[in-house]
């Protein structure tokens, strides 16, 4: 029996089709974690401040050098279809070479996904949203707080974490996916 046939199986589990299917849009964030559907109260009004100040510098840096998409939450990531693991961070990345991964939703892995913490991921646990990335083959993952104004940046080589790097709020952001960005969180960040 595939792990696939043992989530549709299970009556306490979900299916990725199941998933797509049965929850509708929202602005509550949802996830599907092996079959275990779990929501998040909406995000506070700071936290989509913040999201929208990312989401303006990361567009604007890639589609003027022509690197790719960003797209914000609510959008569904789909990284392991046969293992019912869908996530929804609050921004994601695609690059030129992954655009076919971009539909109606991501299917597959993005090159970039970026949570905004607040103090923590609204759903789940920062090092279980890690792992995720790395075993699916994101490229880097970024985990911002708020709070401390920095940023935890976490690259992936080989489906496992090749180095992880905290910038504080005036360093500069040195991004693989993203080269050249150069912006600090104090530059981008324009909430409080």
């Amino acid at each position: 029996m595939t792990s696939s046939e043992a989530v549709s199986k299970d009556p306490t589990r979900m299916t990725v089709d199941e998933y797509l299917t049965r929850t509708p849009g929202t602005a509550r964030p949802a996830e599907l974690i092996y079959g275990e559907l779990r929501v998040a109260e909406s995000p506070s009004a700071r936290h989509q401040a913040a999201v929208a100040d990312l989401f303006r510098a990361l567009d604007h840096h890639a589609r003027e050098r022509g690197l790719g998409e960003v797209r914000a939450a609510p959008i569904d990531v789909v990284l392991d279809g046969d293992h019912a693991l869908v996530l929804q961070p609050d921004l994601v990345f695609i690059s030129n070479a992954r655009a076919s991964i971009l539909q109606e939703r991501v299917n597959g892995a993005p090159d970039l996904m970026v949570d905004v913490l607040s103090p923590e991921p609204r759903i789940g646990r920062t090092e279980e949203r890690v792992q995720w990335c790395a075993e699916s083959g994101v490229r880097e993952c970024w985990f911002v707080h708020q709070d401390l104004r920095s940023i935890a940046i976490f690259r992936f080589a080989y489906r496992r974490i090749a180095a992880r790097v905290v910038h504080g709020r005036q360093d500069p952001i040195a991004s693989a996916v993203l080269p050249d960005l150069g912006a600090c969180l104090d530059d981008i960040l324009l909430a409080e």
